[in-house]
């Protein structure tokens, strides 16, 4: 017996930083359970690099350029997709920035500004942009990527790990004022994931073997690892969920508290 649940045939989606990573990941599940995706990052290129794998693939998509930190980038986005389609069904907030990595107390303004710029305020206003479309068609989900960082900080990762516990209360706020409009919203806080985003991590063996020790799974997540709970959430199957930011770290943050 089948279901149709994750089912998302007719659906609009957009999904920021998509041009590689988790983003990538979460564009290519959604387009492979049905939907149109707009694969949407910094660069067309890399966007059009994605868009057209997933077409010779047979599924649909489109690229669609749009820094997130710049308000006449999302302003054009949006408005690009309302002349284009007239409508958005799906939100994954999923661009994000870590320009500083360094003792908090050194953290500079530009490196304050940027990263609020794009991680808050970029998922802020693409949601509200997103939101406004939604409330005149019936309703839609956002899913905003934030990060296990919001529950813990990282070391030397201040400023970032202050955004993404903004993310984690943004993500109540629109859930509880857009639930009217049949509007959810969710977030995923991702663990250790193997990203360029991440390659830091990575390329330090002796910090990446003392975070993997602590990980009951005994594994770093790859980016599909977060593919699938974004496909829960913005399906019929997680049609009763929202407000919710689910931890998906391996275990390591229940075992840190140990």
């Amino acid at each position: 017996m089948t279901t149709d649940l994750f089912n998302l045939s007719g659906k609009l989606a957009l999904v920021s930083g998509a041009s590689r990573g988790i983003g990538r990941a979460i564009a290519e599940l959604l387009a492979r359970q049905g939907a149109h995706v707009i694969v949407s990052s910094r660069r067309l290129d890399g966007c059009q690099r994605v868009a057209d794998e997933l077409i010779e693939n047979g599924f649909s998509a489109e690229a669609m350029a749009c820094h997130a930190g710049r308000m006449q980038d999302i302003e054009r986005l949006f408005a690009e997709i309302q002349a284009t389609h007239g409508r958005l069904d799906i939100l994954v907030n999923n661009a994000a920035t870590n320009p500083y990595y360094g003792h908090i107390l050194d953290t500079s303004p530009a490196a304050f500004q940027k990263t609020v710029d794009v991680n808050l305020r970029g998922y802020f206003f693409m949601s509200a942009e997103a939101g406004k479309l939604m409330r005149e068609h019936g309703g839609g989900v956002i899913v905003n990527t934030a990060s296990v960082n919001a529950i813990q900080p990282g070391n030397m990762q201040g400023i970032y790990s202050i955004t993404k516990a903004a993310i984690v209360n943004m993500t109540k706020a629109f859930a509880q004022e857009c639930g009217q409009y049949n509007i959810r919203c969710n977030a995923i806080l991702p663990g250790l994931t193997e990203t360029r985003f991440a390659g830091a991590l990575f390329d330090n063996k002796e910090i990446y073997d003392r975070v993997v020790s602590k990980i009951p799974l005994g594994r770093h997540a790859e980016p599909a690892d977060m593919a699938g709970t974004v496909l829960l959430l913005v399906s019929d199957a997680g049609s009763y969920i929202t407000g919710e930011s689910i931890v998906i770290d391996g275990g390591l943050t229940i075992a840190s508290a140990l």
